[in-house]
């Protein structure tokens, strides 16, 4: 905003006068045809805005916030993984992110040597089982640890068409892990993961809504001795949008939480997303996260986690690894990015897109709820259906080159080969099990076209 007499030897100029001008300017063009945008939430983007486009509303002010650099980890050997999370944190990683794929893992072995105390923990298990997260949560009883255990049975539930046993036994164990952690005021023992809503296709608003009502489940079940409560949101390319989407959803839960008389902030944990990366001219992927971490640190993100360039088909490279923290710490240190969450406080363009963009999405949460809630809409197909309308018009532009990733349907290098340097399987996988639900798909918009070119190479 303004300061007081900065300018008060300017005379103040209307909406209504540059709009005057610009289509002066524009020699007979239409204005709103020529210069206003829909974006895919239907929201109609003008060239310029000022304080009459925020005058009728107030959205929250951002707090000054600190955001922790993270690093992602899979755990595949307990002690290499111990000495690997250490050398990162002597490289000025400050969060842990652990992926424990079986119950097997001795998570206090794993932290074993590891200054708890002073980095924030989180896990993403591949299983839920009461045992090993409860001796891990007694080892830590008296150490002042942030821990973020991430656990997300509906969120399983989505990705995969299965709890990971029940619908009573997940809530079971869950109802467990919010008893052990409620002893502590630093754990929290479960994660809203809204990436997949993002990664398969869903727009903002969608993921936005989504992600509430699949909170809100979780409140009519707990909301007696509810948690702290973290949300894991996957950032795309659309740069002010996505800084209004986070802005947005911090806003969305504290109306939603304080409905139910809690008052509790929410932790953001930001990542890029992977529906807009690409295997060909992979190094433009520096380019797109470096943009996405952006977006989630302006929109005030507690743990910003960066995707290594070659994460879709590189099982580790040290390399790679060491460019995505790199990324971060330059964002941090030499840009001076620590602490900017809420410099985009009085932003009218911002503070509009937060604003219409929560309006919006808390619009279809009602829907949701007053249709049986996002359980009952899952199982229908609901949700499924309406992200998959939502991504095939995305694919619908990229195929059509309107929506453009560089060096994959624009300005391909011919000589560029990637069929001997593939480790991971870097395309959606059919699915042969039986589920209970139609399970939500994570798909890039580049897949089709990789696959017919790697077939040609």
């Amino acid at each position: 905003m303004n300061k007081p007499g900065l300018f008060d030897e300017f005379s103040e100029v209307s909406a209504k006068q540059w709009k005057q001008k610009i289509q002066y300017d524009l020699k007979g063009a239409d204005y709103n045809d020529t210069l206003v945008w829909e974006s895919p939430e239907g929201i109609k983007i003008k060239p310029f805005y000022n304080s009459e486009d925020v005058k009728d509303f107030e959205v929250p002010e951002q707090k000054p916030r600190t955001w922790k650099i993270a690093q992602s980890l899979y755990v595949g050997d307990t002690v290499k993984t111990n000495k690997k999370a250490k050398g990162f944190l002597e490289k000025c990683v400050e969060s842990l992110i652990f992926t424990v794929p079986n119950a097997q893992i001795d998570l206090v072995e794993l932290l074993k040597g590891i200054e708890v105390q002073n980095t924030p923990i989180h896990f993403n298990f591949s299983f839920l089982a009461q045992g090993p997260i409860e001796k891990l949560l007694t080892s830590l009883k008296t150490l002042p640890t942030q821990l973020h255990l991430h656990v997300d049975s509906i969120g399983n539930l989505a990705r995969t068409g299965n709890w990971y046993r029940s619908q009573k036994e997940d809530t079971e164990v869950l109802q467990r892990l919010i008893h052990l952690t409620a002893e502590t005021d630093f754990a929290y023992p479960f994660a809203i993961d809204t990436t997949l809503y993002q990664n398969a296709g869903a727009n903002l608003v969608q993921q936005l809504a989504y992600g509430l009502s699949h909170a809100h489940e979780y409140l009519n079940e707990f909301s007696t001795a509810f948690p702290k409560t973290a949300f894991k949101v996957a950032v795309g390319g659309n740069y002010f949008f996505e800084i209004a989407k986070i802005r947005a959803l911090r806003w969305l839960w504290a109306s939603l939480a304080s409905d139910y008389g809690i008052d509790t902030e929410c932790h953001i944990l930001a990542v890029p997303s992977k529906r807009n990366k690409t295997l060909y001219d992979y190094n433009v992927n520096m380019l797109r996260t470096t943009s996405e971490c952006m977006s989630g640190i302006l929109g005030g993100a507690d743990t910003i986690c960066n995707l290594p360039y070659d994460a879709l088909y590189h099982k580790d490279n040290d390399f790679a690894e060491r460019i995505s923290r790199n990324q971060l710490i330059l964002l941090k240190e030499e840009s001076y990015f620590e602490n900017i969450a809420h410099d985009t406080n009085g932003a009218f363009y911002i503070e509009s897109l937060t604003h219409q963009l929560a309006q919006k999405a808390l619009a279809l949460f009602k829907q949701i709820e007053a249709s049986g809630g996002f359980l009952k809409a899952l199982e229908t197909g609901k949700i499924q259906q309406k992200i998959k309308e939502s991504a095939l018009k995305e694919q619908t532009l990229f195929d059509a080159g309107e929506t453009i990733l560089l060096g994959t349907n624009a300005y391909q290098d011919s000589n560029d080969r990637m069929k001997g340097t593939l480790e991971l399987y870097p395309f959606t996988k059919k699915r042969s099990e039986k589920t209970k639900i139609i399970p939500i798909i994570e798909k890039r918009w580049a897949e089709e076209m990789e696959q017919k070119r790697l077939d040609n190479e």
